[in-house]
């Protein structure tokens, strides 16, 4: 990995999902020396305590969007990484059929202009080399993950252009924008893999069986659609990706899904974390297997 002297940011909808989406890549790039920051964009305001056993925890129970605060406090010390709140109100994930309208004034259904606008000053006051968010499905099609695509991709274009957003700060052309592929279903099959080669039952099966089930019917394949174009080999760092998680007490059952598989096996099976290059502004080789190649610091 490559590391002094270049920045690295990565946008997040809500705390603890810079913890489940390449978590282990900004541990290693900020070890070796690049400095990484970390936006996210909601206080998680509107989530449920996931983890049953801090249910009854009376912090939780009083000051839910506090603990969540303390809670990515601890996140992003464990990941040695810096950070910044964008402040926008978490818009909840909307059930029921006919769906519910969203909440007024939440972040999803701010106009993109204002909700760019605090990432636009960010990028010209970090100046990063590299941006890394979300695709346009969000990862998943939680209306937070699908604005905080939009204004990433807004950010970068616009931050460059002395003309937009006046008042945010010097412009800054970022070099590269990259899009997480955290939930891609080539790591899915072959962890899957492993696990049943060594007898060991799999959390997998089930969203396998779906794809291969949508792939027959001819629907389209599951998200992320971009191809893997960069490969970070991180498997020194999924234990910190772990305790980072874990910091998420509300949200992370330790017994839960990304806990399936032992660091030791991930690290055998699959020591990467997985992205698509999506805009560069530099020539770039692909494959790639660092984020900072061919960018000048």
């Amino acid at each position: 990995m490559s590391g002094a002297g270049f920045r690295l940011l990565a946008v997040h909808a809500h705390p603890d999902d810079e913890s489940s989406k390449g978590a282990a890549t900004m541990a290693g790039y900020a070890a070796a020396g690049a400095e990484v920051m970390v936006a996210t964009c909601t206080g998680g305001e509107r989530g449920d305590v996931l983890n049953a056993a801090m249910e009854a925890d009376p912090h939780g129970r009083r000051d839910l969007p506090g603990l969540r605060r303390l809670e990515m406090a601890r996140a992003v010390a464990e990941l040695g990484v810096q950070h910044r709140w964008l402040g926008f109100t978490d818009s909840g994930l909307p059930e029921g059929d006919p769906l519910p309208d969203l909440p007024f004034g939440c972040f999803a259904l701010q106009p993109l202009e204002r909700a760019a606008a605090p990432l636009v000053k960010l990028v010209r006051e970090f100046r990063p080399h590299v941006i890394v968010g979300y695709d346009e499905n969000g990862g998943y099609p939680h209306p937070d993950h699908i604005m905080a695509h939009r204004i990433t991709v807004e950010a970068f274009e616009a931050a460059s252009d002395p003309a937009r957003y006046p008042g945010t700060g010097e412009p800054w052309a970022v070099s590269k924008l990259y899009y997480d592929r955290a939930f891609n279903p080539e790591r899915f099959r072959a962890l899957h893999d492993a696990l049943e080669a060594a007898g060991l039952e799999s959390p997998y099966a089930e969203r396998l069986a779906q794809w291969l089930e949508d792939d027959a019917e001819g629907h389209q394949p599951p998200p992320p659609t971009h191809p893997t174009t960069t490969q970070i080999e991180c498997g020194d760092f999924f234990d910190r990706r772990e305790r980072a998680l874990l910091a998420h007490r509300t949200q992370v059952d330790p017994e839960g899904f990304f806990f399936a598989v032992s660091v030791d096996m991930q690290r055998q099976v699959w020591p990467y974390e997985d992205y698509s290059l999506i805009r560069t502004r530099v020539d770039s080789t692909l494959p790639e297997v660092d984020f900072f190649a061919d960018v000048t610091a």
